[in-house]
């Protein structure tokens, strides 16, 4: 897959970018909802085919992105610096509809690489992970204050650890605390992970569950899902893109619900499985666990 430039030149490889252009089927004159546009990169692709910069509308809840998205309001298209559940209940309140709606769950590329952000341990930086720097709430307050109770609920919920090693985990945060680097928290880890390990690092997970909570996503997705249909002109489609299993199997239970409403259904399901990042965008590493589900408004 070719690297995509946004507007800005901001380097960026949108993950699942052309299953998710032949899945979508975007057309000229088609208005275009990213409700997690990052930095650009799949917004770049289909509003260069659609052309129809004026009634479509990008969403982030970083600022970062948001700035990096100005590029595209010159050529007018309205950007909402918000998470995507306050988004669409605005939109739908505005009663605006779409021919295309995107959600990417994942992380861009640029938030990982920026070690500042908190949200890898490859680089060490401050213990942030904070989608949205105005929340309060960041993964140095989550792990500094919450009880070793709360910690391997998190670790073990939101990070599928299995039970023994995530309260092993959530008591060696608890011990060693204060922490403020996210290197210091992977050597903890590391050095108290007693499962088995090779290619994947022990911090992975406790780092995913800590991002989860700290971002409240799977709330944000569970929100969002319904009011999909409403943000739908008919014909309409939307595609979802998924990252790990608790984000997937979310999306699916939505789309296997309106499958089995049959007749009543809002949403027809396009994907009986979902299309699979390590094999069709098997030369994007950051796609290797990703998965695109699409549905189509009646």
């Amino acid at each position: 897959m070719s690297k995509e430039q946004t507007p800005n030149n901001l380097l960026h490889v949108p993950v699942l970018l052309e299953a998710t252009l032949e899945s979508l089927s975007p057309t000229e004159g088609e208005s275009y909802l990213d409700l997690t546009a990052g930095y650009g990169g799949h917004a770049n692709r289909i509003l260069n085919i659609t052309g129809n910069y004026a009634e479509s509308v990008l969403v982030d809840r970083d600022d970062y992105a948001v700035k990096r998205l100005e590029a595209f309001s010159d050529k007018g298209t309205r950007l909402l610096h918000t998470d995507f559940v306050a988004a669409a209940r605005q939109l739908i309140e505005e009663g605006q509809k779409f021919n295309i709606v995107l959600v990417d769950l994942g992380m861009s590329s640029p938030q990982l690489d920026q070690f500042e952000r908190g949200f890898s341990f490859t680089n060490s930086g401050p213990l942030d992970m904070r989608m949205d720097r105005r929340q309060a709430r960041s993964a140095h307050t989550l792990a500094n204050t919450a009880s070793e109770q709360e910690l391997t609920r998190i670790i073990t919920e939101y990070g599928e650890e299995p039970l023994g090693l995530a309260k092993t985990i959530a008591k060696a945060i608890v011990v060693n605390r204060p922490l403020s680097m996210t290197g210091e928290l992977a050597d903890l880890i590391k050095h108290s992970y007693r499962g088995k390990w090779k290619k994947i690092h022990p911090a992975t997970r406790t780092f995913q569950a800590l991002r989860i909570a700290v971002n409240d996503e799977l709330r944000q997705i569970e929100d969002l899902l319904p009011l999909l249909p409403d943000l739908l002109k008919p014909g309409g489609r939307v595609g979802i893109i998924s990252f790990h299993s608790l984000e997937d199997r979310l999306v699916k239970r939505y789309f296997k619900d309106q499958f089995d409403e049959g007749l009543e259904a809002v949403l027809q399901p396009l994907t009986k499985k979902p299309i699979a990042g390590d094999i069709y965008d098997v030369h994007n590493p950051r796609a290797r666990s990703s998965k695109l589900r699409v549905a189509v408004k009646k």
